[in-house]
C-alpha cells in the first residue's frame, strides 16, 4: 500500500537554528526527522500532518483519521505512550516508533501502549519502506486473530444462552433436549430472528416473571 495517510509524531524539536553550533543534540534530532521525511517522500507516502506528542494529540489523530501513526522519539517516550494509549484505545492502527532508547522497560510498555514495530537506531531514509511494510503485515496478522477470537467469544456466548434457554423450556414444559431446540428453531423461523436472538428474549421473559 503506497498511499497510507501518514501522521509523524515528533518527541523532538523539528526546527533548530542552524547557525548555532553549540547544540549538537539538537542538531542530531533534527537529521534524524530530516531521515524520516525524506524517507517517506521516497516510499511513495503521504504524510498528512507532523504533530507534537501533546495532550491534544488523541483529538488530533481521531479528526485526521490516519492509516498509520509514526513516532519519532529519540530516548524518554513516556508521556507520548501514553497519549497513544488514549489514541488507539477505541480505534486501533500500525503504529511505529523509531527511537535509541533500547532499554527492555520502555520497549515493553511500547508495546503495551499499542505499539506494532519498536526500531532501536533504525532510521535511515533507505530503511523506511522495509520497515513499514514489516509493520503493516504484523498488524494485519494482529487483527486478524483478534477478529477470530472476538467471534469465537460471541459463538461460545451465544451457545450458552441457547443452552439456557433449552434448560427452561425442558424443565417448564417436560421437553426432551431435542424437543426444547426443536421449539426454540420453531421460535426464531417464526419471529425470523437467530436462534440465539429468540433464546435471549425467552430468558428475558423468564426472568421479568420470576
Amino acid at each position: 500500500m503506497r498511499n497510507l495517510r501518514i501522521v509523524v509524531v515528533n518527541t523532538i524539536i523539528d526546527h533548530v537554528d542552524e547557525s548555532d553550533e553549540s547544540n549538537d543534540a539538537l542538531h542530531e534530532q533534527a537529521e534524524r526527522g530530516k531521515a524520516l521525511r525524506i524517507g517517506l517522500l521516497e516510499a511513495g507516502y503521504n504524510i498528512i500532518a507532523s504533530l507534537p506528542a501533546d495532550l491534544y494529540l488523541p483529538e488530533r489523530i481521531a479528526q485526521l483519521q490516519p492509516d498509520m501513526i509514526i513516532i519519532d522519539a529519540e530516548s524518554d517516550a513516556r508521556d507520548v505512550l501514553e497519549h497513544i494509549v488514549i489514541t488507539t484505545r477505541d480505534e486501533r492502527r500500525p503504529i511505529v516508533m523509531f527511537t535509541e532508547d533500547d532499554t527492555t522497560s520502555t520497549m515493553e510498555a511500547a508495546m503495551e501502549a499499542g505499539v506494532t514495530a519498536y526500531i532501536v537506531a533504525g532510521l535511515q531514509s533507505e530503511r523506511i519502506k522495509p520497515v513499514l511494510d514489516v509493520a503493516l503485515a504484523r498488524f494485519r496478522q494482529e487483527q486478524k486473530l483478534l477478529t477470530e477470537l472476538s467471534d469465537t467469544k460471541h459463538k461460545l456466548a451465544e451457545r450458552k444462552v441457547v443452552e439456557r434457554a433449552k434448560g427452561v423450556l425442558m424443565a417448564k414444559h417436560k421437553l426432551s433436549e431435542e424437543q426444547a431446540y426443536q421449539k426454540l428453531r420453531s421460535m426464531a423461523m417464526n419471529k425470523n430472528l437467530k436462534l440465539s436472538e429468540i433464546a435471549q428474549r425467552l430468558l428475558d421473559v423468564e426472568d421479568l416473571l420470576g
